[in-house]
C-alpha cells in the first residue's frame, strides 16, 4: 500500500462516502459549522462497560485482539449498536505501533503496558524504527470492514502522543510521578528531542495508514502531557505532537487532541494544530474555548463519574455541558475522560439521548 501525501490521502478517501463530512454532526462540528444536533460519543466507549465486549475478549489478550481486523470491527461497531453514537472510535492501544515495530511491550492486566528494556540511553532508539502499512496489515483491514458498515457514522482513527509514548518507555511501565522521563527530559535534551522525534515518525506512520484506508477524523491522546508545565510543554512537547498533527494538515481529516489534566495547557495544545481540543471534566467548556482561541472547536466534557449520579443530576450536568459548550465555536460532546468499567450500559445510551434532545 502506497502511504501518500496528505492531499493525496484526501483525495483517494473521501469519494469512498461522498458527502459524508457535510452530512455527519461530528464532521461539521469539528469545522465549527452548525449542526442540527450536538454530536456525542465516548472515550473508551469501545468495551470495558459493555457485557458483549468482555464475551468477545474472554480468554483474548489485548494486543492480540488489537491485531485481528474482526475483533477490531466487532469491538468497534458494539457501542453504535447500543448508544447510536455519531461516531465511532476505532478499537485499538496506545502502544500497538509499538509492538508492531517489535519493541518488547505487553499489557498486563491490572497495570498496562509494561515495557522489557525501558529506554534510558541513546542505545535504547535503536529498535524505534519507522512504522510501514505492512507493520499493520490489520489496520488497513478492519478499516475497511468497517466503512462497509458504519453507514454515514464517522469513524475516528486513533493514536497516541510522542510525550505520552516516550513516558512508558523511560519509566517502563505507567507512573504517577514521571520522575525518569522528566529526568531524562531534563538532564538530556538532545536525547530527549532525538526520542520524541522517532515516536512523532512512529505516530504519523500509524495514523497515515489509518487514513490512507478511509478514517474520517483523527484523536491524538496525549494521556499524560498534564503531569507536565506550559513551559515544559511547549519547549519539550508541543513540537513533536505539532509535527505529528502537521502531516495530516489539508487531509480532509479533522484532528482532535486530547490529554488528562491539561486545563493549563490548553491554549498550546491549540496552537499545536489541532482542529479540535478535547478538554477533561476540570475546566468548563466556555472557559476552554477561551483559552483554546478561535478558530477551533472543543470535545468533551462530562465528568465520567456523573453516570453514577441519580437521572435528575445527570441531566443537569449534562445541561451544563451543553450550554457551556454552545459558547465555542464547534462543539463535540463526550465524557472528560474514559467510560468507567463499572458504567451501566443504559445510562450512556440515556446521555446519547439527553444530548440528542439538547
Amino acid at each position: 500500500m502506497a502511504v501518500g501525501t496528505p492531499s493525496d490521502l484526501a483525495a483517494s478517501v473521501w469519494p469512498r462516502r461522498a458527502g459524508l463530512a457535510q452530512r455527519a454532526p461530528l464532521l461539521r462540528a469539528a469545522r465549527g459549522e452548525p449542526t442540527d444536533v450536538t454530536p456525542v460519543w465516548f472515550m473508551r466507549q469501545a468495551g470495558r462497560a459493555l457485557p458483549e465486549y468482555r464475551a468477545l475478549r474472554a480468554g483474548v489478550p489485548m494486543l492480540d485482539s488489537c491485531q485481528d481486523a474482526a475483533l477490531i470491527t466487532e469491538i468497534t461497531l458494539q457501542p453504535v449498536r447500543r448508544f447510536g453514537t455519531d461516531a465511532a472510535i476505532f478499537f485499538s492501544d496506545i502502544v500497538v505501533p509499538l509492538v508492531a515495530i517489535g519493541v518488547g511491550v505487553d499489557i498486563v492486566a491490572g497495570t498496562g503496558p509494561v515495557v522489557a528494556e525501558p529506554v534510558r540511553d541513546a542505545a535504547g532508539l535503536a529498535p524505534l524504527r519507522p512504522l510501514t502499512p505492512d507493520d499493520v496489515p490489520y489496520i488497513h483491514d478492519a478499516i475497511r470492514l468497517l466503512l462497509a458498515e458504519l453507514g454515514d457514522t464517522p469513524l475516528i482513527g486513533f493514536a497516541g502522543a510522542p510525550f505520552t509514548l516516550a513516558s512508558y518507555l523511560v519509566e517502563g511501565g505507567p507512573s504517577k510521578t514521571h520522575a525518569k522521563t522528566k529526568q531524562l527530559m531534563y538532564s538530556d535534551p538532545a536525547l530527549w528531542h532525538a526520542l520524541l522525534d522517532r515516536l512523532a515518525e512512529i505516530t504519523i506512520g500509524f495514523l497515515r495508514v489509518q487514513v490512507d484506508a478511509g478514517i474520517d477524523a483523527l484523536q491524538l491522546f496525549d494521556s499524560w502531557a498534564g503531569a507536565l508545565d506550559e513551559a515544559d510543554y511547549r519547549r519539550y512537547v508541543a513540537p513533536h505532537s505539532a509535527k505529528v498533527l502537521a502531516a495530516f494538515e489539508g487531509s480532509g481529516v479533522p484532528r482532535i487532541h486530547f490529554g488528562v489534566n491539561t486545563g493549563e495547557l490548553l491554549t498550546a495544545m491549540g496552537e499545536a494544530g489541532a482542529d479540535v481540543v478535547g478538554v477533561d471534566w476540570r475546566v468548563g467548556l466556555d472557559e476552554a474555548a477561551r483559552r483554546v482561541g478561535p478558530g477551533r472547536a472543543v470535545q468533551g466534557n462530562l465528568d465520567p463519574t456523573a453516570v453514577f449520579a441519580p437521572p435528575d443530576v445527570l441531566a443537569e450536568k449534562v445541561r451544563d455541558v451543553l450550554l457551556r459548550g454552545s459558547k465555542a465555536e464547534g462543539h463535540i460532546f463526550n465524557l472528560g475522560h474514559g467510560v468507567l468499567p463499572e458504567t451501566d450500559p443504559g445510562v450512556l445510551a440515556h446521555v446519547v439521548d439527553l444530548v440528542h434532545g439538547g
